[in-house]
């Protein structure tokens, strides 16, 4: 049976945009058909599905009905209580799925993975928690039955992202672009789609299956009866890095892409990411949707307790352990093993060290000038890339299998 992964050939964009045209085509003449572009979502996610996938879109449809009644019934209760435990309650349902896929993952239980488990099942989550901590603030204040499902099941990031948020997606999705704006758009769209494929088939295909496999091969040989350490890991730290970059930013453009095509302005998810001269810029330029929703919804919301409660007397001191708790959460949410929880520490007190260095900096008006900036910027790269080692799980096989 047909099966078609997203973004993962060109058959899939030719079927995809000749799919698109008639609703671009409303677009241009200041039409919506969202009757059209929910029919086309839900065949290409049922196409993502088939075949031999066929228990991860059952696994979806009972995600789905869960979360839909879920964010239903805590927005029916916000409108009248605002019981704190309720909230909390509301939260912990919605992450259980996620949180059971992967305890069955480090724990390999498969029938669990088997009935539960399915493709973006982590996106879907920030969308709905985020929902569900909107609602709470008042952000959100009704609870639209269509708008949630078309937010949720928003075909070309149902994969791999970028994560949206309801209030920007709704405003986008109940109006029309005007002519100008959507023929920006469409411009857009083909300037992300030809860059998508530089970076998905044509770099991350150097780096990943040219390079990778062969370094790999290397480092592993030559690592053995040394402790796993040999000079090979060094070419391996960036070519496993600039792969995973050169990957993930291509289909991040490619879902950019086709969001533009359908009319809604989805928001990027790297800005030259390579560029940054310290860590804090780096996370503001690296998978920004997620490295956002996790400042917004995480890292300002432990700060405001740990201060409402008093939790220390220092600033400083609490924006320092909300670091390290931010980043080791996103940790744990990459996966529950040893080289996550350390990447997501690694960062936490890395943060931790660069705002350090910035109060330093101004302080005692360290020099700065363009060799400093190109300076900040090889330090924070060699950083980033030695971070990406241990995420890559190399450091896993090597010493312990």
């Amino acid at each position: 049976m047909l099966n078609l992964q997203p973004y993962a050939d060109p058959k899939y964009f030719i079927v995809l945009i000749l799919a698109l045209v008639p609703l671009a085509i409303g677009m241009y003449f200041g039409k919506r058909f969202v009757w059209y572009e929910s029919v086309v979502s839900l065949i290409f996610i049922f196409l993502m599905f088939n075949g031999h996938k066929y228990h991860e879109g059952i696994a979806l449809i009972i995600y789905m009905i869960w979360q839909w009644l879920l964010v239903w019934a805590y927005t029916l209760y916000r409108k009248k209580y605002n019981n704190k435990f309720i909230f909390y309650g509301a939260i912990v349902m919605s992450i259980l799925p996620l949180v059971l896929i992967k305890m069955a993952a480090a724990g390999h239980w498969a029938s669990i993975s088997t009935v539960l488990g399915f493709t973006g099942i982590s996106y879907l989550t920030f969308r709905s928690v985020g929902m569900i901590m909107e609602t709470r603030d008042g952000s959100i204040k009704d609870f639209d039955a269509v708008l949630f499902a078309r937010f949720m099941l928003f075909m070309p990031t149902i994969s791999s992202g970028p994560i949206d948020r309801y209030r920007r997606f709704a405003k986008d999705a109940i109006t029309v672009p005007d002519r100008d704006k959507y023929l920006t758009m469409l411009s857009k769209a083909v300037h992300y789609l030809f860059l998508g494929f530089l970076y998905k088939f044509i770099l991350s295909h150097i780096f990943g299956t040219l390079l990778q496999p062969k370094i790999e091969s290397l480092a592993m040989v030559a690592g053995q009866g040394h402790g796993g350490l040999s000079w090979w890991l060094i070419p391996f730290t960036y070519v496993w890095g600039l792969n995973l970059f050169f990957d993930f930013a291509g289909y991040s453009l490619f879902a950019v892409a086709i969001s533009y095509i359908m009319g809604i302005e989805l928001p990027m998810n790297f800005n030259k990411p390579f560029l940054s001269k310290n860590l804090k810029e780096f996370w503001n330029r690296w998978h920004m949707t997620l490295s956002f929703w996790f400042r917004d919804y995480v890292f300002m919301r432990l700060v405001f307790t740990m201060m409402k409660h008093k939790t220390f007397k220092s600033r400083i001191t609490t924006s320092n352990v909300a670091y390290i708790l931010n980043m080791l959460l996103m940790g744990f949410w990459h996966g529950l093993t040893w080289y996550y929880i350390a990447y997501g520490l690694f960062h936490g007190f890395g943060l931790v060290i660069n705002d350090a260095w910035l109060r330093y900096k101004k302080k005692h008006q360290v020099p700065h000038n363009r060799w400093t900036e190109w300076l900040s910027i090889v330090i924070t790269f060699n950083v980033v890339m030695f971070s990406f080692l241990l995420f890559s799980g190399f450091l896993d096989r090597l010493w312990f299998h």
